[in-house]
């Protein structure tokens, strides 16, 4: 930087103001240049520091290493989105792979239409594993395990808890009596062989019900409940999805149920990246706007 502020400013005094050192340091820098290059590589001549022929030499490759720095080192590097070939890896349960993928994917045509989409299901303590090794961009759920440092996350919607049956069940009407509740034969669902968010509030309050059916995807909920009296308790986004695509009917709880905060997470190490920023901010828009 010294040796490109002399060649063009061919004065110490100047040279030293252009790139903020003051008129002993830029003397100092020089002198130091002198002896790397064994060459006085500026001359005073009048009222100029005139460059040798070896700094003339030097000028055009010293300028070159500069704009390089300058464009590709220092430079921030930016994303366009209708250009990019990247794959996106989300890491999501089932219920998020029906109810984010469909909308993702129709706004990545659109807006990244040669971008890729790639859904994983990890358990919690793999996601974390996963985003830390860069095998994923973000994880979108319920991950309580990765409210932890060098994770950074963002609250996209709460969920509470409904019941949902089959739209003919022949004992269940619009509303539901815990007593009504109890007796019913119940559908649950522990993925991963883990407790499910009500079944530990359940347990917590020493309640039991009849648990005819045990699952472990959320979405074998859906052709079971639209063929059976079973009775399944699940977060309301999943029991709209439900209904969305079966002939399946909502009811409320007869008991207060934990909401379910779900958030988007992502490791430190992609927080600054600029295709992991535009990926957040989509997902921000379409799910927590559709929310609110």
């Amino acid at each position: 930087m010294a040796f490109d502020a002399m060649v063009e400013h061919r004065s110490v005094t100047r040279a030293g103001e252009a790139i903020g050192l003051s008129q002993p340091a830029m003397s100092a820098a020089v002198a130091r240049l002198r002896g790397w290059f064994d060459d006085p590589l500026f001359v005073k001549t009048g009222a100029e520091m005139k460059p040798t022929p070896r700094a003339e030499e030097l000028a055009i490759p010293v300028r070159r290493v500069i704009d390089t720095v300058r464009g590709e080192i220092l430079q921030r590097s930016g994303f366009d989105p209708a250009r990019t070939e990247r794959t996106f890896t989300v890491i999501t349960p089932d219920i998020g792979e029906v109810n984010f993928v469909p909308r993702l994917l129709e706004h990545l045509s659109q807006q990244a239409p040669a971008a890729q989409l790639r859904t994983l299901a990890r358990s919690r303590p793999a996601a974390a594993e996963a985003l830390e090794a860069g095998a994923a961009d973000l994880a979108i759920g319920y991950f309580p395990d990765l409210q932890k440092a060098g994770f950074f996350q963002q609250k996209l919607f709460d969920t509470a808890h409904v019941c949902i049956v089959r739209q003919d069940h022949p004992t269940v009407g619009k509303r539901l009596t815990l007593k009504d509740y109890m007796a019913l034969s119940h559908a649950v669902v522990r993925p991963d062989g883990r407790e499910h968010v009500f079944e530990q509030f359940f347990e917590q309050r020493g309640l039991k019900r009849r648990v005819l059916l045990e699952l472990s995807h959320f979405m074998s909920l859906l052709p079971v409940i639209e063929n059976s009296d079973l009775i399944a308790t699940v977060p309301r986004d999943l029991a709209d999805v439900c209904c969305r695509y079966g002939t399946i009917r909502i009811v409320d709880a007869p008991i207060k149920s934990p909401v379910i905060a779900v958030h988007q997470f992502w490791h430190r190490r992609l927080h600054k990246d600029p295709a992991n920023l535009w990926l957040r901010g989509m997902v921000q828009a379409l799910f927590a706007a559709a929310h609110d």
